[in-house]
């Protein structure tokens, strides 16, 4: 289930931060208020999501999951393109943050 919830995170920071773009500079309420509850719901489901896995790798998984989140949806919503370099370099970030994570092991 932590699984999920950890999912369910990522997908709540993804959509908040590419609604803090529509904020415009936090002078549009209904979009700040999509902004405000996209992190409260990231944060409950990330706390939910810890009580089943280690808080390092969470956070590890979350923020490198977010970040191909985030630009997935801006490419969708903003018509945003990143170069292949980008993309390259966003998957280096990706992939150390899950070697570091999941690479350290755990124990409950």
């Amino acid at each position: 289930m932590s699984w999920v919830f950890l999912i369910l995170g990522v997908a709540a920071e993804a959509v908040s931060h590419v609604a803090l773009k529509a904020t415009d500079g936090f002078s549009k309420p209904g979009a700040v208020a999509l902004v405000a509850f996209g992190h409260l719901c990231a944060f409950v489901a990330l706390s939910f999501a810890m009580k089943g896995m280690p808080v390092g790798i969470v956070h590890g998984l979350w923020a490198a999951l977010a970040i191909l989140g985030v630009n997935l949806l801006s490419m969708l919503v903003y018509q945003e393109h990143l170069d292949l370099t980008t993309w390259v370099g966003m998957g280096l970030i990706v992939a150390g943050v899950l070697v570091v994570n999941l690479g350290q092991g755990h124990a409950h």
